[in-house]
């Protein structure tokens, strides 16, 4: 159990924007920061103290890291992915995951839309030969983008603002999701994968990094595509097979592509970046720079800030990626307790039972459950609602217990 007397400790790695420190220590959290993305060992050297911590993408939470710790509540990821975390684990302990699936949408689009000009002009290449003194002027293999097809593959938050964005500048949108999406203005879905990949001009990845997606774009795909295409990947490192894409770019099937993101990325600005694609023409190669504008970390840093305020403070899970949501009102003149336990017949009712012997008044309740844990909010009237706390926490199928007031 969380002792709800001790200031809550949190810790932000990874030079996570000055924002969220400013906004977590104005309601009054203790907040220590780190500029780098610690490794296993020294994550469960240092994390105990920590009631949350703040990570982006580098620093990975694992299976084992989670294990070691008991008085860590929750976690963000200031960044859109959460593959970092080990989701299953964390919710085994009754910690909440949250991210910031928002904040960088605005960014990522914009570059896509660059990218997409860029090569579609050969921009790259001619910068790259002005500044060694050539002048490469000429129209050849230069075009405008509009009324060209562009292909979006992913329709998301980030995919519809792509779209958004590329229909207002003249370009034909088609997309492809798994999940059925509401076409904005003009854009049409497609049915097939391999139908979006034969119409477009241009291609653009927006997909999560799940097993579905693993090398989703390989030698067969590419082939499908229009010769004389492009291809823009800004979504994960794994979706695309990078020695198949360096083959359709030799065989000048593929025109060019822009890739933002790597199978195996430096872990550092300091180590050396190196992939097949360097040196191939018509190739725009980006350090996983993105969501990486400061409008960006600036919104990211104060939307996962505020998750954190919410949940510390008033239990709510909204936007939660591993827990049941509950959007919790503030009570006031009651203490709330929030209760993290198995998922099995039979809780509420021990959980109710210790609450009635002690003759606590129960303002109000809230639960909610997925197939594994539920989530259980009470505001009640007592004087010894710690020493409730303590007796639920002991009980066989609670995972974590804890006091806001």
């Amino acid at each position: 159990m969380t002792n709800a007397n001790l200031k809550p400790k949190i810790l932000l790695l990874e030079n996570i924007h000055p924002i969220a420190k400013e906004r977590l220590e104005a309601e009054g959290f203790v907040v220590d920061l780190l500029t780098h993305a610690p490794d296993e060992a020294e994550l469960i050297k240092i994390l105990p103290p920590y009631t949350a911590v703040g990570i982006r993408s580098k620093t990975e939470i694992t299976k084992k890291v989670l294990e070691s710790l008991n008085n860590l509540s929750c976690i963000g990821c200031f960044c859109i992915g959460t593959n970092q975390v080990d989701l299953a684990a964390a919710k085994e302990k009754g910690i909440a995951v949250f991210n910031a699936p928002h904040s960088n949408t605005r960014s990522v689009a914009e570059l896509v839309i660059a990218e997409m000009i860029a090569l579609s002009r050969q921009l790259g290449d001619r910068n790259s030969k002005a500044h060694i003194g050539e002048w490469v002027k000429s129209a050849e293999g230069s075009k405008e983008v509009r009324g060209k097809t562009l292909g979006i593959i992913g329709y998301g938050h980030i995919g519809s603002q792509v779209s958004v964005l590329a229909e207002a500048m003249g370009l034909k949108v088609i997309f492809f999701d798994t999940v059925k999406k509401l076409p904005l203005g003009n854009a049409r879905s497609s049915s097939h994968l391999s139908e979006l990949l034969a119409e477009s001009d241009f291609v653009t990845l927006h997909v999560p990094e799940v097993p579905e997606t693993m090398n989703m774009i390989g030698k067969d795909q590419l082939l499908k595509m229009k010769k004389g295409s492009y291809l823009i990947n800004a979504s994960r490192g794994s979706v695309v097979v990078i020695e198949d894409l360096v083959e359709a770019l030799k065989s000048k099937h593929i025109a060019g592509c822009a890739v933002d993101v790597f199978p195996v990325e430096p872990a550092s600005n300091k180590e050396k970046f190196v992939s097949p694609l360097q040196g191939l023409s018509n190739v725009i190669l980006t350090p996983h720079i993105g969501g990486s504008t400061e409008e960006a970390q600036k919104s990211i840093g104060a939307e996962v800030a505020e998750s954190f305020r919410r949940f510390l403070k008033i239990g709510s899970t909204s936007g939660a990626v591993n827990f049941p949501n509950v959007d919790l009102p503030v009570k006031m003149g009651t203490s709330r307790m929030l209760n993290v336990h198995k998922n099995e017949p039979g809780v509420l009712g021990e959980i109710n039972g210790i609450i009635s012997v002690a003759g606590a008044n129960i303002e109000g309740q809230y639960l909610s459950t997925d197939n594994r844990i539920g989530y259980l909010v009470m505001d009640v009237h007592s004087s010894q609602v710690d020493l409730l706390a303590a007796e639920i926490s002991k009980l066989k199928r609670s995972i974590r217990t804890r006091v806001v007031y």
